[in-house]
């Protein structure tokens, strides 16, 4: 993965994280968005959970 690549999924997990600690969103919109973006940004393993 490129560092620009591997910035914008940082920056998007970012600000969903801080959409939840808002109570934005709930947890498991959370969890499907975040699996979304795995996905999209090749992503295999969460290291953040």
């Amino acid at each position: 993965m490129d560092d620009k690549k591997l910035l914008r999924y940082s920056m998007q997990l970012s600000m969903l994280k801080q959409l939840l600690s808002k109570k934005l969103i709930s947890e498991n919109e959370y969890q499907i968005i975040q699996k979304k973006l795995m996905k999209d940004y090749g992503i295999i393993s969460n290291i953040t959970a």
